[in-house]
């Protein structure tokens, strides 16, 4: 089992994660909701991750030609829930396609895009991707529990969506 592998199963998961999140809300509305002290809706945190995958796995690894408008991920109001859902379907063929298809010498290379001062490998950044959009649907979930007033669990993180992940015998 190789980090492309793992990497590939848990952002897949996590995608999972955030389609029931986005479903669970009520309405479209409570989707876009803010209550006071929150800065990001779950709208906006889900045109966020699917940009940030599609741009750094589709595009950066991939080369799927997707064009990220990041300022448009956080300024965008009242996309319907459909086009999110869509949008993170689009995301989950990315990652997939692209981390089947990479080879495995490339978790040793360096990532293609640099960050300010700083280069990482691109398992590494494979790894960092996959705690990033877990700390966000995080969020999500927090953030639909608060603007619903509902506790209930999506049924986030199972072990079961895990590469390695084999029945007892």
């Amino acid at each position: 089992m190789n980090i492309r592998i793992s990497a590939a199963a848990i952002l897949v998961r996590e995608l999972r994660a955030l389609k029931r999140e986005i479903n669970t809300y009520p309405d479209e509305e409570a989707i876009w909701r803010l209550p006071n002290g929150i800065s990001n809706s779950a709208g906006t945190l889900t045109l966020h991750l699917a940009g940030n995958l599609q741009s750094f796995v589709g595009s950066n690894l991939g080369s799927t030609g997707y064009e990220r408008d990041r300022r448009a991920e956080f300024e965008s109001r009242g996309v319907p829930r459909v086009e999110l859902l869509a949008e993170i379907e689009r995301t989950i063929r990315a990652v997939e396609s692209t981390l089947a298809d990479l080879p495995d010498e490339r978790l040793e290379a360096t990532f293609p895009v640099s960050f300010g001062e700083n280069r990482v490998a691109t398992g590494d950044f494979l790894a960092h991707l996959a705690a990033h959009l877990a700390f966000h649907v995080g969020q999500i979930d927090y953030h639909r529990r608060l603007v619903t007033g509902h506790n209930d669990s999506i049924g986030p993180l199972a072990i079961s969506e895990l590469a390695s992940v084999q029945p007892v015998e």
